[in-house]
């Protein structure tokens, strides 16, 4: 049975303490910037903050970890790649992005409506030492290529050689979670396969606190997110909103 991986962020117990951040930077082998920068740096998760606008005690704030959103339908950046280097992965729904094809021209970071893409323009380097830390299940990209999001791939990739190795067919969804997850300290992100009703963040993103980033352009983003108040919930299709302010 194929699988639609997806998560539920639960934006009310997000405290925006980057976990997340350094978890998948670690993960996915990205190096640190040669040089000070918040503008060109390679951030597959990253954290905003965000404010209602408002001043004084009516004043109220928000984290949102961004990532790539895993679009299912009319996938922008695989509509835009000239070199098939980012394709659906129609086994698990992951959008794949495959650094050996792809050739930088950046169309994809451009059509991305979440701006969940990164362009890596700096050679891959490590203190002294560090270098021993890489995780050997990650290929280490080369300058000049697009990054992203790819839900931990390596770890399915070890879920599935585990299940391979004991005669299965199908993973056991406790070996297969990734970074993100694992380090959230308040569980605020939640991972599991939309295909399977049962699942619970299956039935988490049917809640009426749930929500996706533009819906409305069709795509059937596999990231959903949750909140009790109305004002966030409202941030889903109003991210241009004058009364909304990006920290």
């Amino acid at each position: 049975m194929s699988a639609r991986y997806g998560m539920v962020i639960d934006l009310d117990r997000c405290t925006g303490c980057g976990a997340c951040m350094m978890a998948c930077a670690a993960e996915n082998n990205v190096p640190a910037l040669p040089k000070a920068t918040n503008r060109t740096g390679l951030t597959p998760m990253l954290v905003r903050k965000v404010s209602n606008g408002r001043n004084g005690v009516a004043q109220r704030e928000v984290f949102i970890p961004i990532l790539c959103m895993h679009c299912e339908q009319h996938t922008p950046c695989v509509s835009v790649c000239p070199q098939q280097a980012v394709e659906v992965d129609r086994a698990t729904g992951i959008v794949m992005q495959m650094p050996q094809r792809c050739l930088g021209c950046r169309y994809c970071m451009t059509a991305c409506p979440y701006h969940a893409r990164y362009f890596n323009w700096w050679d891959p380097a490590w203190p002294a030492g560090t270098e021993k830390s890489l995780n050997p299940g990650v290929a280490v990209r080369m300058r000049g290529v697009v990054e992203k999001c790819n839900m931990c791939h390596a770890r399915l990739h070890a879920a599935q050689e585990k299940a391979a190795a004991a005669g299965k067919r199908e993973i056991d969804p406790a070996d297969y979670v990734p970074a993100c997850v694992e380090a959230c300290p308040t569980g605020a992100i939640r991972f599991g396969n939309l295909a399977d009703p049962n699942d619970p963040v299956t039935q988490e993103s049917h809640s009426p606190e749930a929500f996706r980033f533009l819906a409305r352009l069709g795509t059937e983003p596999k990231v959903y997110y949750k909140s009790k108040e109305a004002w966030v919930r409202a941030l889903a299709e109003a991210a241009s909103s004058t009364e909304v302010q990006h920290g």
